[in-house]
């Protein structure tokens, strides 16, 4: 069973993921907050696997909530689920520790979907916040910052897989490793790039000049 939380000012978006989540069967709402102050105080309580995040909320926005849980609760999976698809508040989340980011217009069967994703290591995004990321991903960059020199052959085959969209079982297979040591070299990846998640890392690292 998969505990979602959900972090939305608007009570009918609420109460719809709430059925959505129940009418699934293998997941169930442990939390629905109106605003981040209530998301800090209930969700580290519920102990969900993955939160449901608004950007877009009086008071503390989204991306600040998500950076804020993520630092009590590092494990948690932080999905963004909102209308904006602009790069700026597309960055910004991912940049705060978001593993994914989907637009409200998502069917429930893609939101459900994501979350499975998002629990098996993946980083689920609407396919137009998907095109913006790997447009941004491919544009020349400058000289690799010092942490990224100390990368090993390894850990940039992992990145470069990573940033295809594959999961932690298909880098393994591809690679012929465990998913245990995929997920070993993506801890020294993180703290080498200086990043908490795998979006993070995606976003930083630039593959060096062929």
């Amino acid at each position: 069973m998969i505990k979602v939380a959900l972090v939305d000012d608007q009570e009918n978006v609420r109460r719809t993921l709430c059925r959505v989540l129940a009418a699934d069967g293998g997941m169930k709402c442990v939390a629905a907050c109106a605003d981040g102050e209530e998301a800090l105080r209930l969700i580290p309580a519920a102990a969900p696997d993955v939160v449901l995040m608004d950007l877009e909320m009086p008071g503390m926005k989204g991306n600040v909530v998500t950076e804020r849980l993520l630092e009590q609760m590092p494990d948690l999976d932080v999905l963004v689920l909102t209308v904006h698809d602009d790069t700026e508040n597309i960055f910004q989340a991912l940049r705060a520790g978001a593993c994914g980011y989907l637009l409200k217009r998502t069917p429930a069967a893609g939101i459900l979907a994501a979350i499975r994703e998002a629990r098996h290591g993946g980083a689920p995004m609407t396919g137009a916040i998907a095109r913006k990321i790997l447009t941004a991903f491919h544009k020349p960059a400058a000289a690799p910052q010092p942490a990224e020199e100390h990368l090993s052959q390894r850990e940039q085959s992992i990145l470069n897989l990573l940033a295809q969209g594959q999961s932690n079982k298909e880098i393994a297979e591809h690679l012929k490793l465990s998913v245990e040591t995929v997920c070993w070299n993506l801890k020294r990846i993180y703290r080498k790039l200086h990043v908490q998640s795998r979006t993070q890392a995606m976003l930083k690292y630039r593959p060096p000049a062929s």
